[in-house]
């Protein structure tokens, strides 16, 4: 419970935050053109019977703006005159338009105004990733100095690669750390540079490999490897009361050979896998028993005396099948990259890094259009999950940063009821000369309102059912 609600905390002030700087972008450039604000909201004041919705109002002495936060925590609205929006105010438009009003301001206008939220959102995002450069730095493992390498499924050693293969990068250049961009090179790259057993090599590679299919693989393309060696053990904890300690190495479970956690996780998800079939306490006792052979203080050794030294334990797993075993980090196997910036070297830094991160969202979304795609979309539940699970202000601003990236892109998409619907209604006025009719501007609000509806009943719908395990 508690890391749930330290996730909640999280999301919800990132996205307050993200959603009043959206929203005052509008009410900015609302005000810089003469155009009157009525209403200034953190979240949907929805009425129900006679409550207007809102937790929260006041509205200032001489101010054309009531601001409040309402009860429906879907994001915010800023109501401006005379606009066609989510309100479906028809009313004031069936009113003579009046010189305070959106409609009757120039078309140039009414474009910055429709941006305004996109353009505080991107550079806000950008700003954020600039700071967070000056503030801690950029703190990497470059996969050439994994010296242990990777370990590959079944995927990738059909295509050449073998466990211990250190990935360097391809013809697109060289990797930088393990992670999404590295997969995204993979999947269109034509040739991989490794190093193997000490020598430079390179596997050709086809150029249109799966990319969600790589990450979402279980076991995934590519893991680092990493040594089945226990780091710590927690007190009291089934892998104590077996006898393992710090140092120790495990060699199988359950009778299944491993050289790594990435194998052990693999044995761990198998029995996972059992649990949501056991019908009783007992069957759940019978799978949560392993048999574990391990050896003492035994790095370095080859793997017979590792076999002549080994001793075999039973193990009864937790309830979620963990030993209480800490596993070596990648700070402990390797040496990791530290890169400060300075105040002035931080913006450019940020706007590079910002620019990369909005390519690779991009460039991932066609992978939505597909049925693992589809699967994939995720909701509020999905979003608050990658928030860290202690509160971490590095990672926090990282994950804010890109939440705004993502907030500025999805709303400048042309759909109606989007920003980028507006935007893209405003463009065709601009070119033609000509305006939509009110009437078409109401249907299509409807239509993108639905739309995006439908979108988010996907989204949460697919996170309910990762939640009960039907995906």
């Amino acid at each position: 419970m508690e890391i749930f609600l330290i996730r909640l905390l999280q999301f919800i002030l990132a996205i307050s935050l993200l959603v009043l700087l959206h929203e005052g972008g509008h009410f900015f450039f609302s005000k810089l053109f003469g155009v009157r604000v009525e209403k200034f909201y953190l979240f949907f004041d929805v009425s129900v019977g006679k409550w207007t919705g809102s937790l929260f109002k006041f509205k200032p002495k001489n101010s054309d703006t009531q601001y409040g936060i309402g009860w429906l925590p879907l994001g915010g609205y800023c109501k401006i005159s005379g606009m066609i929006d989510e309100s479906f105010d028809t009313e004031q438009m069936k009113q003579p338009a009046q010189p305070w009003e959106f409609r009757t301001k120039p078309a140039w206008q009414r474009l910055f105004i429709m941006i305004g939220g996109v353009l505080v959102n991107f550079l806000l995002a950008l700003f954020i990733y600039a700071m967070v450069l000056f503030t801690w730095g950029d703190q990497y493992v470059s996969t050439k100095d994994m010296t242990l390498g990777m370990k590959f499924n079944q995927e990738a050693k059909e295509l050449g690669f073998q466990d211990h293969d250190i990935l360097i990068g391809t013809e697109k250049g060289a990797f930088k750390e393990w992670g999404a961009d590295m997969f995204r090179d993979l999947a269109e790259a034509k040739r991989a540079d490794i190093i193997r057993n000490g020598k430079a090599m390179s596997i050709e590679l086809p150029g249109d490999l799966n990319l969600l299919g790589m990450i979402k693989s279980t076991p995934k393309f590519a893991m680092p490897f990493t040594p089945a060696r226990v780091d710590s053990v927690m007190p009291g904890s089934p892998a104590a009361k077996a006898g393992l300690q710090q140092g120790d190495r495990i060699l199988a479970i359950n009778g299944t050979a491993v050289d790594s956690w990435n194998e052990c996780q693999q044995e761990l998800g198998r029995l996972a896998d059992m649990m949501t079939t056991a019908e009783s306490s007992a069957d759940s006792l019978r799978i949560r028993t392993a048999t574990v052979v391990f050896a003492h203080h035994a790095d370095g050794l080859a793997d017979s005396l590792l076999l002549a030294k080994a001793d075999t334990a039973t193990v009864v797993f937790s309830s979620d099948l963990t030993m209480g075993i800490y596993v070596p980090t990648f700070l402990s196997l390797y040496e990791p990259t530290k890169v400060e910036y300075s105040f002035l070297e931080s913006l450019p830094a940020g706007v590079k890094y910002g620019w990369n991160m909005l390519e690779g969202y991009v460039g991932d979304l066609k992978y939505l259009f597909s049925s693992d795609g589809a699967k994939s979309l995720g909701g509020f539940g999905a979003i608050g999950s990658m928030f860290p699970s202690t509160w971490n202000w590095h990672a926090f601003w990282l994950m804010t940063a890109f939440l705004s990236i993502i907030l500025a892109f999805m709303n400048i998409l042309p759909i109606p009821a989007l920003d980028g619907g507006h935007v893209l209604f405003l463009i065709y006025e601009m070119v033609t000369g000509k305006k939509p009719s009110e009437t078409f501007l109401i249907r299509a609000e409807y239509f993108g309102f639905g739309l995006v509806l439908l979108l988010m009943v996907v989204a949460n719908l697919n996170d309910i059912l990762r939640w009960l395990g039907y995906m």
